[in-house]
């Protein structure tokens, strides 16, 4: 009688296919996010420092502009269906 060198696969467990395409998922969205983010408020300082801007309008108003593309994409990263 042979036997099984494999364990019996569990897709409950922590290392189940669903689970870590929902890891990738939702990382994904996370650096997505901070990308967005990060990237207005450099072109913001970049601006306030190319026109010599006494107040940091630019990258007040840029950082906000990233935060709510930012949370755009996360809703429709998460309504949106796989």
């Amino acid at each position: 009688m042979a036997t099984n060198p494999l364990p019996p696969s569990n897709t409950d467990g922590p290392d189940s296919p669903d689970r870590l395409r929902a890891f990738a998922k939702y990382s994904g969205i996370a650096f997505q996010m901070l990308a967005t983010i990060g990237l207005s408020a450099w072109a913001g300082t970049w601006l306030d420092g190319h026109f010599q801007t006494k107040n940091p309008w630019w990258t007040i108003g840029l950082m906000l502009f990233g935060v709510l593309v930012a949370l755009y994409q996360v809703i429709r990263g998460l309504t949106k269906g796989d």
